[in-house]
């Protein structure tokens, strides 16, 4: 077994990361994994003496772009920590604003539908922060379902999964949809970062040439009286170009000014 401290161990990957494009703040991550200590407890402890084979390992899978959450296996979301891999979009902290707004609008006892389960994050924190609810997830991947599941296990939620593409295998109506669809044009995903890009699954950034097919779906649907949905940026005159029966209402900005996500009712109705 090869051994070096851990004050040299951290300078030379930091030095790898930066040289390389990566934050150095990664490997301190990665550093505290392997090691199952604390960033601030390495720091403090530079002349203990480590293995470095395996934190070469995981530095070089971030090297090669693949994100830190599929490396670590987990993604933090609304308070909690979820698995993840690369059958599921990696939860961004954008997506928590869709959530806040569900949870402040969903009626009691209102029948939920989240469309585009993923890793569950959304569906699963507004089970958990609503128990009120009956929350039903639905994703067209079965992969995807398999760690929505995972997750659903893991907080003890009691959400409703299953396999559809939009609405094609429901019956009946919701209270509330919420949904985080895939909205990137397929044009501009080849745009991307490399960690997105070429590492989490396709169908959760893009629907199609325009990017807000997904939407229309759900939007022509007409299966809720109120939608919230999450919006890239610049696209919410495109998703007022496809309400069908709906009217948005509300446009709420994420902390960069962008607008992220909107709130439609059937006839304008809140």
């Amino acid at each position: 077994m090869k051994s070096e401290t851990i004050a040299s161990v951290r300078t030379r990957f930091r030095g790898v990361a930066r040289a390389g494009g990566v934050n150095p703040r990664d490997v301190d991550v990665l550093l505290a994994d392997v090691t199952g200590r604390t960033p601030a407890w390495l720091f403090a402890h530079g002349e203990e003496r480590i293995d470095p084979a395996a934190l070469d390992v995981l530095v070089a899978r971030r090297m090669r772009g693949e994100p830190l959450q599929y490396i670590r296996g987990r993604a933090e979301f609304f308070g909690r920590e979820f698995f993840v891999d690369d059958r599921v979009l990696i939860p961004r902290p954008e997506t928590e604003l869709l959530v806040e707004a569900a949870i402040a609008r969903a009626p009691e006892r209102a029948r939920v539908l989240d469309i585009g389960s993923g890793s569950g994050c959304i569906a699963i924190s507004l089970e958990r922060e609503r128990p009120d609810l009956h929350v039903t997830s639905i994703d067209v991947s079965f992969a995807a379902l398999a760690v929505a599941r995972r997750n659903a296990r893991r907080h003890d939620a009691g959400v409703f999964f299953a396999t559809s593409d939009a609405f094609d295998a429901l019956r009946g109506e919701f209270d509330l949809i919420v949904s985080n669809p895939p909205y990137i044009p397929a044009a501009e995903v080849e745009q991307l970062p490399t960690e997105v890009r070429g590492h989490e699954p396709r169908g959760a950034l893009t629907s199609g040439p325009r990017g807000t097919e997904v939407i229309e779906r759900i939007l022509c649907g007409r299966r809720a009286p109120m939608v919230l949905l999450e919006i890239g940026c610049g696209q919410i005159e495109d998703v007022r170009e496809v309400t069908g029966g709906y009217e948005v209402t509300e446009v709420i900005n994420d902390l960069a000014g962008i607008e992220r996500v909107v709130v439609l009712s059937r006839h304008g109705r809140k």
